[in-house]
């Protein structure tokens, strides 16, 4: 099977699968604050092509609300991004989907980070996944996946982040400490910060 058509598969499973605890987070988006409960955002692609990506909304006037800490908590903010997959903008595995802004402000403009933008940027990855502790160990932990790609890596990757829609990030990065490391003993790419830090801390471009 190809990734292409495990992404289509997957991401048509995942979209009925987290219909209804979208609708119903965007219930209470709505009761909490009144606003939309859907935030649209331009990120940079594959080859740098700009496309938007929808999220559940988790801030308002620049905080983040009480709903929008669950919704991080979990990652259940970003389950919107599966029509992405669909439609063949992202993938269900790869880097992180990064704002033009974004990308400057980290100096990934030159053409010595094409590679990153070579592919499609995905819903998760291993950046995603352990949480890197600066910018500089998110695209080593990119790089690792690149040169580690495979549908079985892609697989434990998707099992992970589906424990943390259960379970929460900060409790299964904290498993994940204590875990054999799939990549192999040589390759250690988190830390003790991976259990709390969010990487590309951007606000709502998180």
């Amino acid at each position: 099977m190809s990734r292409r058509v495990l992404d289509l598969v997957l991401a048509g499973g995942a979209t009925g699968f987290f219909l209804p605890l979208q609708l119903g987070a965007a219930a209470l988006i709505r009761l909490e604050d009144g606003g939309p409960a859907i935030f649209r955002q331009s990120r940079l692609g594959k080859d740098r092509v700009p496309f938007v990506v929808p999220k559940l909304r988790t801030m308002r006037d620049g905080e983040v609300t009480r709903v929008g800490r669950w919704l991080r908590a979990t990652g259940i903010d970003e389950t919107p991004q599966f029509l992405c997959v669909l439609r063949g903008d992202m993938a269900i595995v790869g880097p992180r989907p990064l704002t033009a802004a974004d990308v400057a402000r980290l100096g990934w403009t030159g053409p010595e980070h094409d590679a990153r933008f070579a592919v499609l940027p995905g819903i998760t990855g291993l950046a995603q996944v352990f949480g890197g502790v600066s910018a500089r160990h998110s695209r080593a932990l990119d790089a690792l996946y690149a040169r580690r790609a495979s549908v079985g890596l892609d697989l434990w990757l998707i099992g992970v982040s589906f424990a943390m829609n259960l379970a929460g990030k900060r409790r299964v990065r904290g498993w994940l400490r204590r875990a054999p490391r799939p990549l192999g003993a040589r390759s250690r790419p988190l830390g003790r910060s991976a259990a709390t830090f969010r990487p590309d801390r951007l606000s709502e471009s998180r």
